[in-house]
């Protein structure tokens, strides 16, 4: 894969004659939300209250229904990713800044162990050029990398700013509102391109995954990490007791809002299973793509590359 050092000038904004019609954005045929029967436009409208309604108890509820786990998996993307220094990244659906966080805590090892290094090669080096080296690199952690969070929800953006002033994050991060069907970038702008945890509650699956083939750079890779469907038949049946009995129990509770993790739950279900999602992305032009199950499938890792 082609990662080239780049910075991210004019990225956030296009120019007036680059924007492109909506498509396929009309109110359109009837489609699932969770388990009811809505119009394309009534799906598009309830999702965003659910995540509106969810956005503050979001990161609390993702720790109570996975017991934590979904940390483990957000860092086996990370790893399967692997970026370097002047990685380009764009993370869809990410608002509260979760796979964000991550790829600037990679991105600043891999730097540091660069540094470490090149200057374990350089052995006659003064203590005074050493320490001049760490001043000089420290500036540049990220070696000109930088993420751009997309989200098409304020709350799940502004839920995502106040953590990233919090934890003291801020080089080489964006934030953008916009909509995973239609994206504000222009094409061939990225590295890499991830969804986690978003691509089921995108309305038309086809177009964000077309959105995604369109802002990557030749070479560039898409990966997505969504929640699939079980292959041991055991595990599926505990897993759907845990699921429906438990989840909205805990979004009750926890975040005093059951129907919105009633439809979470049931969005899973109504998700294609991985090789159904497989050949859409294969559909959307990507090439070499595969798909990696975790935990016998309650989650899986989708990737391709845009050749």
């Amino acid at each position: 894969v082609r990662l080239c050092r780049c910075r991210c000038r004019a990225l956030l904004s296009r120019p007036a004659g680059a924007v492109r019609e909506r498509r396929g954005l009309a109110a359109g045929p009837e489609m699932h939300f969770g388990f009811q029967t809505v119009t394309e436009e009534e799906r598009r409208e309830k999702i965003y209250q659910v995540f509106e309604n969810v956005a503050k108890k979001y990161d609390v509820m993702n720790d109570s229904m996975t017991l934590g786990i979904h940390r483990v998996w957000k860092d086996i993307l990370m790893h399967k990713m692997n970026p370097c220094p002047g990685t380009l990244l764009l993370d869809v659906a990410g608002g509260t800044g979760d796979i964000a966080f991550r790829f600037i805590n990679y991105v600043r090892s891999v730097r540091q162990r660069q540094l470490q290094r090149k200057l374990k090669h350089h052995q006659n080096l003064s203590w005074q050029e050493i320490f001049e080296s760490y001043q000089k690199n420290k500036f540049n952690s990220l070696g000109d990398s930088q993420v751009v969070v997309c989200d098409i929800n304020r709350e799940m953006l502004k839920v995502g700013k106040q953590k990233a002033q919090h934890l003291g994050y801020s080089e080489g991060l964006s934030w953008v509102l916009g909509n995973a069907e239609e994206l504000p970038f222009d094409d061939d702008k990225f590295d890499v391109y991830t969804i986690a945890f978003g691509i089921r509650n995108v309305t038309r699956i086809d177009l964000a995954l077309q959105e995604a083939y369109r802002v990557l750079k030749p070479g560039g890779r898409f990966l997505c990490l969504e929640f699939s469907h079980v292959s041991n038949p055991l595990l599926s049946r505990l897993y759907d007791l845990y699921s429906f009995q438990v989840i909205p129990v805990l979004g009750e509770v926890i975040a005093g809002d059951w129907r919105s993790y009633q439809y979470l739950v049931e969005s899973i279900r109504q998700f294609p299973p991985q090789e159904e999602l497989k050949a859409m992305i294969e559909d959307a032009g990507f090439f070499k793509v595969d798909y990696e199950n975790l935990n016998f499938g309650i989650v899986a890792i989708h990737s391709g590359f845009k050749l």
